[in-house]
């Protein structure tokens, strides 16, 4: 597996951004102020995305991280964290952070089995920042949970 940077917007997998993230407004957003990075399979095809945004000083963000889900389960989105992790380090980056919702519960196991720790909850986020309600496992994503890690 080949992980590499999109050059341009115009080349994303937008479906699977929109995955991660239902809002295009946010997607447009940070995928244009960020630094998009694509997992491609032997073919070429980008089978799995992450963006890094750099939010203060020595801090990135990862603000969205997806993978196709025919291709779950095989490593591929543990290898974009550890790329993840390269690059903020690169850009002299100290602290990796990321938010996910309150519900999703596989979400939230696979980035503590990543390394990261839970670090505070922004309540409501979801609610005052997304039109419409946004469900998941059967609950409702209302908080953001926000976990980070030392690199």
């Amino acid at each position: 597996m080949d992980i590499r940077e999109f050059l341009s917007v115009e080349e994303l997998p937008y479906d699977l951004l929109y995955e991660a993230d239902p809002s295009r407004e946010a997607v447009d957003d940070y995928t244009r102020r960020g630094k998009c990075y694509g997992a491609f399979d032997s073919d070429g095809l980008p089978v799995g995305i992450c963006v890094l945004l750099r939010t203060r000083p020595f801090t990135m963000e990862l603000v969205n991280l997806a993978v196709r889900t025919d291709f779950q389960r095989r490593g591929i989105g543990k290898s974009l964290i550890e790329y993840a992790k390269h690059m903020s380090r690169s850009e002299r980056c100290t602290v990796l952070e990321v938010g996910t919702a309150n519900a999703g519960t596989g979400q939230l196991a696979f980035y503590q089995k990543c390394g990261f720790e839970i670090d505070g909850i922004d309540r409501d986020f979801f609610r005052r920042n997304y039109p419409e309600p946004i469900l998941e496992n059967g609950i409702e994503c209302r908080h953001m949970v926000r976990l980070r890690i030392e690199l």
